[in-house]
């Protein structure tokens, strides 16, 4: 063999051998144990492939990553109107995962886009059917019934969405200063309720301490004659002691029966 005819050989085994290592390369894929790979055989779906060490076919064969992992979706504030006429200002986060790699990839173009537009749109709708105080005090619910209108709406796609969120509601200052004076009317209502309450218990307890002192006139004194010990226990320099027109009436008989019995 010629030098000429060996620099042609070894060129062509070098090319040979060059193509054959970027085939290699080119088909050889390593997952990750939280990736899949949607497969697909020209053109159309052939499986879902992973995790671990998988071999695609070059020019026959492509391959679609896919992370199963939970995903955090920051969903950008959205200005919403709520039943009673209220302009918010509302922004909440959403967790989902893929669960189908297949519907992920072939139901829809961008999953996650996707997914991002319909929470935004769906946050604006089921807020709206709702007043302002419902949405500041039954935050739970309404994330409970953003998220299932969310997985329900996202299944086709392949996608569950676990969790929803509202992060913030911001309100209008002029609106905050009548939620503040709208709560000092409600509690100053309440406190008057109280009050009226304390007073209807106490004249059902005095009534029934009257009609028990009633059955007993002296029973009266007694309590004039404790109340007087209560005060003068206090070392108050005035004292002004309310006495029954009945305990004088009977002081004065008392006395007009002495004069008699002396002038006898």
């Amino acid at each position: 063999m010629t030098i000429e005819g060996f620099n042609i050989t070894f060129s062509f085994l070098s090319i040979f051998g060059l193509t054959a290592l970027v085939l290699i390369f080119s088909a050889v894929r390593i997952l990750r144990e939280y990736e899949r790979g949607t497969v697909f055989l020209l053109g159309r779906f052939y499986r879902v492939k992973g995790p671990g060490f998988i071999i695609i076919i070059p020019f026959l064969q492509q391959m679609v990553r896919v992370d199963l992992r939970t995903i955090v979706m920051d969903v950008p504030t959205q200005d919403v109107i709520s039943r009673d006429n209220v302009s918010v200002k509302v922004n909440a986060v959403v967790y989902f995962r893929v669960i189908d790699p297949e519907k992920a990839i072939i139901q829809v173009e961008d999953y996650y886009k996707a997914t991002s537009q319909l929470a935004q749109t769906t946050l604006r709708s089921v807020l709206g059917q709702h007043e302002l105080d419902e949405m500041l005090a039954e935050r739970d619910k309404l994330n409970v019934d953003i998220q299932t209108l969310l997985d329900a709406q996202t299944d086709a796609w392949g996608i569950k969405v676990a969790n929803v969120e509202i992060k913030h509601v911001d309100i209008d200052e002029s609106m905050i200063r009548a939620i503040a004076q709208q709560a000092e009317a409600e509690r100053t209502r309440r406190a008057k309720v109280i009050h009226a309450a304390g007073e209807f218990q106490a004249s059902e307890k005095l009534l029934a301490a009257a009609q028990v002192l009633a059955k007993q006139p002296q029973a009266i004194q007694l309590r004039y004659l404790q109340t007087l010990t209560e005060i003068a226990g206090e070392k108050s320099s005035t004292i002004v002691f309310p006495i029954p027109f009945d305990f004088l009436n009977s002081l004065s008989k008392t006395i007009a029966g002495d004069d008699k019995g002396g002038s006898q």
